[in-house]
């Protein structure tokens, strides 16, 4: 079972801290998706997390401060607890790599981006990573107008300063993974975001399976896995 770890009073202000056994090989940051909605939590991203602690990683599945009512307008709060979480890795072995699922993804390519946070890599699976792009595909029921409280066209400011396609170069590598056959975020947001980050020169992998979709992508029994754990084998190499 993890350790659970509080960084903050709010019920979601917590982190469930799986140990390897033996000697780790290092720290992974979980962060799971779900459109950034509270009804989905961190146990999206328990199998990935249980199957990462096996390989010898210290894994901190994170939970943060998400939507609860159309139109929160929570950037402010999550973006802060996802600060927050990712600092409790630097009490923990290195390299650090952030992995994220999703809104996941998006949250863990944000975070690479931010000078308070010290991470080594970025696994990033089917990441929302084009917030102006979701916006006007108006993904999952609109859900950046409840992210953010207002649509980019309202609040282009905000959407800038949370899309991680903005903020590159991220300056670490990263490995970003999306299947052909994702229907919740679009694969084209991927390779649009690839291309941008190798033109800013990040050193970036893409892996774009063609018959994966966007949960085959966070279950470690799936073979699209074989390849994310050699990234993660070759991190610690």
């Amino acid at each position: 079972m993890p350790e659970v770890v509080r960084y903050g009073e709010h019920d979601d202000q917590f982190v469930h801290v799986y140990s390897p056994n033996g000697e780790t090989v290092g720290t992974v940051v979980s962060i799971h998706g779900g459109y950034w909605r509270a009804k989905y939590g961190l146990d999206l991203n328990a199998p990935m997390a249980e199957h990462l602690v096996s390989q010898g990683w210290t894994v901190l599945n994170i939970e943060y401060r998400r939507v609860a009512e159309e139109g929160d307008g929570v950037w402010d709060e999550m973006s802060a607890d996802v600060i927050a979480a990712c600092s409790l890795a630097t009490e923990h072995a290195k390299p650090t790599v952030l992995l994220g699922h999703s809104a996941g993804g998006h949250l863990a390519l944000w975070a690479a981006a931010q000078a308070s946070v010290d991470a080594d890599a970025v696994v990033a699976l089917a990441p929302v990573s084009d917030l102006f792009l979701a916006d006007g595909l108006e993904l999952s029921n609109h859900a950046t107008a409840d992210l953010f409280g207002a649509s980019a066209a309202e609040r282009p400011d905000l959407y800038a300063e949370g899309s991680p396609i903005y903020q590159l170069p991220l300056g670490i590598p990263q490995l970003v993974v999306h299947g052909g056959a994702d229907e919740a975020v679009p694969p084209e947001m991927s390779a649009d975001f690839v291309e941008s980050a190798l033109f800013a020169g990040d050193s970036v992998e893409f892996l774009a399976p063609p018959h994966v979709d966007h949960f085959h992508i966070i279950d470690p029994t799936h073979g699209v896995w074989r390849s994310i754990d050699d990234y993660f084998a070759k991190l610690v190499g």
